[in-house]
């Protein structure tokens, strides 16, 4: 199905009454408000993580659960996530969500033991599951489909990058200054503010056809499918890609996504992904292209943040503020690209920004051991965050271009996860190929090239997507 066809077919059946003047920018900053703490608590626990051990005595093994707990959680849950927004509302379902995230930081933040304190971070990855894609459900109903909706997903964009990039500074300055409990501890305000401010804004939940009617069966198998195989790529990092653990995730993963494909698509009565979103040509490909996009990006904080401590000998804030140019000019590159889609289309726009970032990649390979910050770190910074910061715009806003208003929480979390499963699995796989490396340095310099690579597969694969209608009738705003 074209682009085209499916706009038109599609579109009009968003008919519920979008907030209004103010109120909209409102619902924006709160959604990005939202979106900000579920992206930073995927990293802000990092640089805290000796701290975290020393206070509540960690094993080395248990250590890891603070960041795999959580991380698991939200990549396996957010396809129901997505999915409750459609069935229950989506005001409701953010507030639960917000509910559930701030109960578990404050929770969380004053642990005692390491069950309780992984515990809770399981509790938070789920409550962002919830949440995520609620927040860019939200905007795509609130702003009509064109320039007004996609102004809305560059700024949600340059606040989830910021986010990203900005979870080990905050860990670093938090913990150094205050305490390891307040990289959780802060979110509790945040999520009170966001609640009041989400009761006030958001217009009450209409009754919706589909209501009572959640995909159970569908919901599990999404849950055990995603959940297995996110486990199983991770477990590739330390006992190899034929280990049993491994082989068993990976095994159970493939079985379940199998069974949730043939539920969904002959015995679901209101399916958890339902088959026309993915018969439709945005939603395939443009998925495809989010997925390797998260297996580009996702990884790169992780491998640069152990060069700048392993290798340049960085400490935690120093290695935190190191990071500034990568979120600023993210920042930059995601405000930027709505005047450059209004020139390009979303899919010029994709291919030219994913070889800009393997450009990027590709200088970042060049770094030594006597690598200074201005030669070895801030010249490929500013190109491959330029790169990432004009990529991921034309993406969402190509997979949620054409969606039906009782479909946009489905999409939505459907994007999500494919983002989160492309990091996980590109990270496991480069982590394996860097272990394969003779040394430390050339470790990272194969990690960045294969990264690069994947960059020009996402630019190639970009053909996919569907092309405007017109010459110059590109989904960007007029500035």
């Amino acid at each position: 199905m074209g682009f085209r066809e499916a706009h038109d077919t599609t579109s009009h059946a968003d008919t519920e009454p979008a907030v209004e003047g103010a109120g909209r920018a409102a619902v924006l900053w709160l959604a990005c408000a939202a979106q900000f703490m579920v992206v930073l608590d995927v990293s802000v626990v990092n640089v805290a993580l000796p701290s975290i051990q020393s206070a509540l005595g960690f094993s080395a093994a248990g250590l890891q659960w603070v960041v795999g707990g959580y991380a698991l959680v939200f990549a396996g849950f957010l396809l129901l996530g997505g999915r409750l927004a459609d069935v229950y509302g989506r005001r409701r379902v953010f507030l639960w969500g917000l509910a559930l995230f701030a109960a578990s930081s404050l929770v969380g933040g004053l642990a005692s033991t390491p069950g309780l304190l992984v515990g809770m971070r399981v509790v938070q990855g789920l409550g962002a599951a919830v949440l995520a894609p609620a927040t860019l459900t939200i905007l795509t109903t609130t702003f009509t489909e064109g320039p007004s909706r996609t102004k809305a997903l560059a700024i949600w964009t340059a606040v989830s990058s910021a986010g990203g990039a900005a979870g080990n500074l905050i860990g670093g300055v938090l913990t150094q200054s205050l305490s390891w409990r307040w990289i959780l501890l802060i979110n509790v305000p945040i999520g009170v503010v966001s609640v009041l401010a989400a009761l006030r804004l958001l217009p009450t939940d209409h009754t919706r056809t589909q209501a009572g009617k959640l995909d159970l069966p569908g919901a599990m198998l999404a849950t055990l499918g995603v959940t297995a195989l996110v486990h199983g790529v991770t477990q590739a990092q330390d006992h190899g890609w034929s280990g049993p653990t491994t082989l068993t995730g990976l095994a159970v993963g493939v079985l379940a996504l199998a069974a949730l494909a043939v539920t969904e698509v002959r015995y679901a009565a209101a399916p958890l992904v339902p088959p026309r979103l993915v018969r439709m040509r945005p939603i395939w490909a443009g998925n495809a292209v989010m997925l390797l996009a998260g297996a580009c990006f996702i990884p790169m904080w992780y491998f640069l943040s152990l060069y700048m401590q392993d290798v340049m000998h960085y400490g935690a804030l120093a290695t935190g503020v190191a990071f500034l140019p990568h979120t600023l000019v993210g920042i930059a590159g995601a405000r930027l690209a709505p005047a450059v889609m209004r020139r390009t289309g979303p899919r010029t726009l994709i291919m030219l920004a994913a070889l800009l970032a393997a450009a990027g990649f590709v200088w970042q390979s060049r770094i030594g051991a006597n690598s200074s910050y201005m030669e070895g770190l801030l010249g490929p910074a500013i190109v491959m965050s330029a790169g990432m910061g004009l990529l991921i715009t034309p993406i969402t806003t190509t997979v949620t271009s054409g969606i039906a208003a009782q479909d946009a929480g489905a999409a939505s979390g459907l994007m999500n996860a494919a983002r989160q499963i492309g990091g996980a699995v590109g990270l496991a796989a480069l982590v394996t190929l860097a272990a394969t490396a003779t040394d430390a340095t050339a470790s990272y310099r194969t990690v960045f090239l294969a990264i690069a690579a994947v960059c020009t597969a996402v630019a190639a694969l970009a053909f996919a997507l569907p092309a405007p209608h017109r010459p110059g009738a590109a989904q960007a705003p007029e500035q």
